[in-house]
């Protein structure tokens, strides 16, 4: 047993040995693996799973990672056997509602860079002859899906990192670990110490086990998952393991694999079935069947399976018979109940830990992204940035709460029942809530405001109060799918925040103070802009990737010599402002413990010049300052600044006062017209405005100069992070931009929709919405620069009809800001 390493990684299933075989091909060999069960069927969630690779995901993170395991599996072979069968993948419509919807996923294959086609019911039937064509809609079809064999590959990548100097120790458990000044210093395990530089988890279903023994919470939940193989089915040719495409029959959350002349069958349709970590046996037993899952069962004996229930799995194969009539003449020969990690929102959690500084997860990785995680995984590891982001995925995304077992355990059942379900973008979880809420909840159910969910905050998105503002206005109605969560009251709160003055609470917006002697250095050394201005200042900035990347978007108001407030995104940027602090530096979240209105309109200055005990005229409070004061009897920090591109200011004060806040601005806005408005108006209103939402138009595979953004970079200012790199890449023209267009035709889009030219894909939409004040449909797209110029044609596909669209002046309303800085 090795006494040090530079990486210890802890588990031998897909998602480690794939990230020990990248770090090897990086140049990092110093790499110890130790598995508790045997190599390379270890027992746990790679070596029972079907191996079922299906690329096209609404996210483009998950889309690319699948992408890149296809690219690395198809590399591969173990003594002459593929790693990788690319039969191709289809998924069916047996309702009118799934068949549209497979429209839409042609959409997001082909912006995400994935090649599909619709195929008609005789098309399917050709492809699997089993299918009952009369039973379909169409499907729709990838043809670089595939099946991999996970354990083939995980040996197959252990070998060649075996050869690179990586370390495997077989039959070792981590015991525990020896962490001082919030670091690894040692492991702990069954055959003896290691002394490492950091540790990496892919335990799996373990990895909330091993996350207890050093201080790290893995919210996970292990559930079971049903698989079934067949008898022989009449007309399946044995000629291989697989020729015929993978089968996802999404309406009945089912997905089938040829097994030479048999079917593999899974289903999510069932209850589900959490299983705690700790009542998994501690090792998988020594000799379970390496590739068995694969030719037909073999299961048992791995602690990641549990026993097969029959009774779940009656309704699924009455299904499956429906759509596969063959099946009929079949039966059920065994099957399992295989568990694999879910999260409270679907995507794995992945990179360095908050509480232990170099301890990392790689965890609730599926087969279809394993690859992918673990080169992504190897290259921050090494202390690149990722080529693919992982903003989504990231472990740090989820707060405390989200943290808890009780949140963990009902979103992750929740994620596992929407698996195959169509989910709109807005959809809003549906347990447990409400679990955040602002001071102003009361006043605003009392207001019929209609809730959507983020992050666990409950926000208003329109509100039923304002039902009479519809009247007299035409406004434009989406279609069915960007019409859901949708009420002609939005357009209305739209146009009338630009006519009179609307409160928004933005209470949900993450914020931080940071303060002490060293916060201005700090602030300096993670941001683009010029922060060294006086007390009372407020400065747009980016926090930028080493690679120049935008790693995040932020608002700094400087409320004292060493005393600021930093408006942030989520839970990613405060940890990355603790990361870089030290000992002079305090980082504190105090989103909780304060609210925010966002009082916004022409009429805005009118309702604040009552209460407040300041001159708030636009001589004495101009644009883009930072005031303290009070607003009747609260105590306010105001901030002069609009998100929606009206004259206004962002209030905040402690959550104590924040209904007293809401009934003095309601008071004396009356005679004003003032009203609550929702998110929907504000998304709308924002995206006219041409302001960038972070994570939705840019992210870290995005420079400033190409998000247009440069105006927050004063890189004479000094050094900060990503700076040489910017002016790198400033030495060249920028490749892309991100665009306005106009929907020509006026059809409202949703975003993440393929951009054409010529009849070929060139880009991809990323905020999209109706301009209620513009009289336009548009969206923000990222396009090649050669097609950026305002004037230039593109055709938009939304649920595969191309719409013609225009490249626009950005934004498109207010350019000169006349409005904001009355």
């Amino acid at each position: 047993m090795d006494s040090s390493a530079q990486v210890l990684v802890v588990g031998a299933g897909i998602v480690g040995c794939s990230t020990a075989y990248h770090l090897a091909r990086l140049g990092i060999s110093d790499v110890l693996v130790v598995e508790q069960g045997p190599l390379f069927a270890t027992g746990g969630s790679s070596s029972h799973a079907p191996g079922l690779v299906f690329q096209t995901n609404p996210s483009e993170t998950m889309s690319r990672l699948a992408a890149d395991t296809v690219r690395c599996y198809a590399g591969l072979e173990l003594d002459g056997l593929p790693c990788f069968h690319q039969v191709g993948g289809i998924e069916v419509a047996v309702t009118p509602e799934r068949w549209v919807d497979l429209k839409r996923k042609l959409g997001l294959a082909t912006a995400w860079g994935i090649r599909g086609e619709l195929l008609d019911p005789r098309q399917v039937h050709d492809r699997i002859p089993q299918i009952d064509p009369a039973r379909i809609h169409g499907g729709l079809h990838v043809p670089t899906d595939g099946i991999a064999k996970p354990v083939r590959a995980a040996e197959a990548m252990a070998r060649e990192a075996k050869r690179l100097g990586v370390r495997f120790a077989v039959g070792t458990e981590v015991i525990g670990f020896d962490v001082r000044d919030g670091c690894v210093r040692t492991v702990h395990t069954s055959n003896g110490d290691v002394a490492v530089q950091t540790v990496l988890c892919c335990a799996g279903i373990w990895g909330p086990k091993i996350g207890q023994l050093a201080g790290v919470s893995i919210p996970v939940q292990p559930l079971a998952h049903q698989y079934a193989v067949t008898s022989p089915v009449p007309g399946l040719e044995p000629d291989g393991e697989v020729r015929q495409p993978i089968l996802r029959h999404q309406d009945s959350s089912m997905y089938f694999r040829q097994i030479h002349d048999r079917y593999g069958v899974g289903s999510y349709q069932h209850r589900a079935i959490p299983v705690h970590s700790d009542d998994l046996l501690p090792t998988a037993a020594p000799g379970a069947g390496a590739e068995a899952p694969s030719e037909g069962g073999g299961w048992k004996g791995m602690a990641s399976v549990q026993p097969f229930t029959p009774e779940d799995f009656a309704g699924p194969w009455a299904d499956a018979r429906e759509l596969l009539p063959a099946l009929r003449r079949t039966e059920i020969t065994e099957g399992m109940n295989g568990l694999f990690l879910f999260t409270a929102d679907g995507m794995p959690v992945l990179g360095p830990s908050n509480e232990v500084g170099n301890f990392w997860v790689a965890e609730a990785v599926w087969i279809t992204h394993a690859a992918g995680v673990g080169r992504a995984m190897a290259q921050w590891l090494a202390g690149e940035v990722p080529d693919i982001d992982l903003r989504q995925a990231d472990l740090r995304r989820f707060e405390e709460f989200a943290h808890s077992p009780s949140y963990v355990g009902e979103r992750g059942a929740q994620s596992f029942r929407e698996v195959y379900d169509v989910i709109h973008p807005q959809q809003p979880p549906e347990h447990p809530r409400p679990l955040r809420t602002s001071p102003f909840h009361d006043r605003q159910r009392e207001l019929g405001a209609v809730f959507l969910e983020a992050n666990g905050w409950e926000r208003p998105h329109w509100y039923e109060s304002n039902k009479s503002l519809v009247d007299g206005r035409d406004i434009v109605e989406p279609g069915p799918w960007a019409g859901r969560y949708w009420s002609p009251i939005v357009g209305a709160e739209h146009q009338a925040t630009r006519e009179r003055v609307a409160m928004y609470d933005m209470t949900s917006l993450p914020r931080a103070e940071v303060c002490g002697r060293g916060a201005l250095d700090l602030l300096q050394r993670l941001t683009t802009n010029q922060l060294d201005r006086p007390p009372g200042y407020v400065t747009y900035t980016l926090m930028l990737e080493p690679t120049a990347g935008i790693r995040a978007d932020i608002t700094v108001a400087r409320l004292a010599r060493d005393a600021f407030q930093v408006g942030c995104n989520g839970p990613r940027d405060i940890a990355w402002l603790r990361r870089h602090a030290d000992e002079t530096v305090q980082v504190r979240d105090i989103t909780g413990g304060t609210c925010c209105i966002g009082l916004w309109g022409p009429r805005a200055r009118d309702v604040l010049a009552t209460l407040a005990d300041r001159d708030v005229s636009r001589e004495a409070f101009r644009f883009f300052r930072a005031k303290r004061l009070f607003v009747g009897e609260v105590p306010v920090l105001a901030l002069r600044l609009s998100y929606v591109g009206e004259l206004g200011w962002e209030l905040y004060c402690s959550a104590e006062f924040g209904r007293r806040l809401w009934d003095l601005l309601a008071a004396a806005g009356a005679e004003h017209g003032i009203f609550p408005g929702g998110r929907g108006a504000f998304n709308g209103l924002r995206l006219e405005k041409g302001y960038r939402a972070w994570g939705a138009d840019m992210w870290s595979l995005h420079d400033p100069d190409e998000a247009g953004l440069a105006f927050a970079v004063k890189a004479d200012k000094g050094e900060f992070v990503g700076r040489d790199a910017l002016l790198r890449r400033r030495e060249q023209a920028p490749r892309r931009r991100l665009c306005c267009l106009r929907i020509d035709d006026g059809t409202v889009l949703m975003g993440s929709e393929p951009v054409f030219a010529d009849d070929a894909p060139v880009g991809f939409t990323t905020s999209a919405g109706y301009g209620h004040s513009v009289g336009a449909s548009l969206a923000y797209a990222w396009l090649p620069a050669d097609l950026s110029d305002p004037g230039t044609p593109v055709r938009v596909a939304y649920f595969d009809q191309r719409h013609p669209a225009t490249v626009v002046a950005d934004p498109v309303f207010d350019p000169e800001m006349t409005r904001m800085r009355c």
